[in-house]
């Protein structure tokens, strides 16, 4: 039986979790579509809650290896296939190893992702709440470039948050060429400019 929402578990028992999902079960698709965009609620998306993070890496830690060792191709012969494959290496690599230099390790292979989707406009597909998140890797790229195509796709897209979250991004790669808020965790030393920029409001994502 559910537990209210207003209830908490008595001490000494937790809340069940569903099996870890198997990357190569077809309804895996299903699955994360389904967990990202009906279980979850828009706040948690960019939040910072270890007890979320934790979840995700008990449900989908097992698919998150999978798909980073390309064993989920077979997604890709979907729309929705595709963008599920998406969310799996860019959005729970985020959350499940947030703090590390794993939560971008797969940001190339989501961008390839994206870009195939885009070149065979099969973006075009999904609604536009589902498109934003396939965009997402352009968004999170460095590559001064890359956002160039990425407000292309999110001015096109007519949703205002998802266009100004962009504009917000790529401001700060034009401007560094890099993301400063990554550089402690991936080793990489900053410029003075970059530590003043990173004392100030809206520096961090």
């Amino acid at each position: 039986m559910p537990m209210p929402a207003d209830e908490t578990p008595p001490r000494g028992r937790t809340v069940p979790t569903p099996d870890p999902v198997d990357p190569v079960d077809p309804a895996a698709i299903d699955e994360v579509l389904r967990f990202w965009f009906e279980e979850t609620l828009p706040a948690q998306w960019w939040a910072v809650d270890p007890a979320f993070d934790q979840a995700i890496g008990a449900r989908f830690g097992a698919l998150l290896e999978a798909a980073g060792r390309g064993e989920a191709w077979a997604w890709r012969r979907s729309p929705r296939g595709r963008l599920a494959e998406v969310l799996v290496l860019d959005q729970f690599s985020r959350n499940v190893r947030r703090g590390t230099p794993g939560a971008w390790a797969n940001d190339a292979a989501a961008l390839v992702l994206a870009q195939e989707a885009v070149a065979g406009g099969h973006d075009q597909a999904l609604p536009p709440p589902q498109r934003a998140f396939l965009y997402l890797p352009y968004m999170h790229s460095e590559s001064r470039r890359v956002h160039q195509e990425a407000l292309r796709l999110y001015t096109a897209l007519g949703l205002p948050a998802n266009l100004d979250a962009q504009r917000r991004h790529q401001a700060i790669v034009e401007r560094f060429g890099r993301y400063p808020h990554r550089n402690a965790v991936l080793g990489r030393a900053s410029t003075p400019e970059e530590l003043a920029f990173l004392e100030q409001p809206g520096s961090r994502f």
